[in-house]
């Protein structure tokens, strides 16, 4: 007995009519990395895609690649515009952080308290996500507090201080340094007030 055998050859083609649909899958790609890497890296290009994709399918049989092409020019253009207009991270892109450095000297409030073991805050124009582990310089800092971002430990864990701490130094430098004007001043005044001593008479 003999049983032909058939070989079964799956194939995916892929025509202009899957091209709306391989956009709409690329622009939600770049948007989740967008989301996990915040930073404007993604954003523009994402969402250029996304929505000439989607016209593309509500176009239909219309939407060929030159229209598509024309669609993601368009869309990334005004997705560029928007996100600028808008200025999403705040204060120009000072939100995003383009490495750890850009973290020092930041500020922030604690969100759970502060040890030099353990800890979290979420700092001042942070970004995507403004929240990090931290540790204290020394002591503890309790939550809501102020802090400033001393060294940024590349990114992972943030060293930090309490900003009561940092003014209370530098007003005890500033009362210093006020006190010492006051005693020279009065110094100098004493100085002017006795005057030079009066010559003795010339017989």
């Amino acid at each position: 007995m003999v049983v032909s055998t058939g070989v079964l050859q799956l194939g995916f083609e892929l025509g202009p009519e899957m091209l709306p649909l391989l956009l709409v899958v690329a622009g939600l790609g770049l948007s989740i990395a967008e989301a996990m890497a915040p930073g404007a890296h993604f954003a523009v290009l994402g969402v250029a895609l996304l929505a000439a994709g989607i016209v593309g399918l509500l176009l239909g049989p219309l939407a060929g690649p030159l229209v598509l092409a024309v669609l993601v020019l368009v869309f990334g253009s005004l997705a560029l515009v928007g996100y600028r207009r808008f200025d999403l991270y705040g204060d120009a892109g000072a939100g995003q952080t383009t490495d750890s450095d850009s973290l020092r000297g930041r500020t922030g409030r604690v969100t759970e308290r502060v040890t030099p073991q353990s800890g979290s805050v979420k700092l001042d124009r942070g970004g995507f996500n403004p929240n990090y582990a931290a540790r204290a310089m020394d002591g503890e800092i309790p939550v809501g507090s102020e802090i400033l971002v001393v060294d940024p430990g590349g990114g992972n864990v943030l060293t930090v201080t309490s900003l009561e701490s940092v003014e209370d130094d530098i007003d005890a430098e500033l009362a210093r340094g006020r006190a010492a004007e006051a005693a020279d001043r009065e110094a100098s005044d004493a100085e002017t007030d006795a005057g030079p001593e009066d010559e003795p008479e010339r017989a």
